[in-house]
């Protein structure tokens, strides 16, 4: 049995790590981001003076409004317009999790104290701990580590072969 599951637990963590870092890699800078520039004091204000359930029936807004624009999406790749199609999902998909991650930021002490969220919330904390313990998501997280950092080389030397370029012309 364990060496059917380990293969399937790397593919399902390198699925996880995958999804999970290129979405909130974007989503988070773009939440913190429209935190600084855009207080909206007065829906702020609204939404922490509402008690848990109306908190938690907050979060189907994004949800409602954003979900039908996945099978839109869907149908623009079928009918080949694939790039418009991959943008209209990516785009509705960070802005669904921009704004999830916002109003959980915001009610999330009022989200705990209803008792089937707070177990919910605690298994998918205990998954997600079980999960980044595991070997595959040590090892995923290694590889993704070292494509960064190759990336971040690559990236300065392109900058400092610009860089002479442009010296060079002056």
């Amino acid at each position: 049995m364990k060496q059917v599951l380990k293969p399937v637990t790397y593919i399902l963590a390198a699925i996880y790590f995958l999804v999970d870092a290129v979405f909130m890699a974007v989503a988070m800078p773009i939440s913190r981001w429209v935190a600084r520039h855009f207080e909206f004091k007065r829906l702020r204000a609204w939404i922490k003076s509402l008690p848990p359930y109306p908190s938690l029936a907050l979060f189907s807004v994004p949800v409602i409004i954003l979900e039908p624009i996945k099978p839109l999406a869907a149908y623009l790749v079928a009918t080949g317009q694939f790039l418009s199609g991959v943008a209209a999902f990516i785009g509705c998909e960070l802005l669904k999790l921009v704004l999830v991650e916002r109003l959980f930021h915001l009610t999330r002490d009022k989200l705990m104290r209803i008792p089937a969220f707070a177990w919910c919330y605690g298994k998918f904390t205990e998954m997600k701990a079980w999960l980044e313990a595991t070997e595959a998501w040590r090892a995923i997280r290694a590889l993704s580590r070292a494509a960064k950092d190759s990336l971040v080389r690559v990236r300065a030397r392109l900058a400092g072969s610009f860089s002479r370029l442009v010296t060079s012309r002056d």
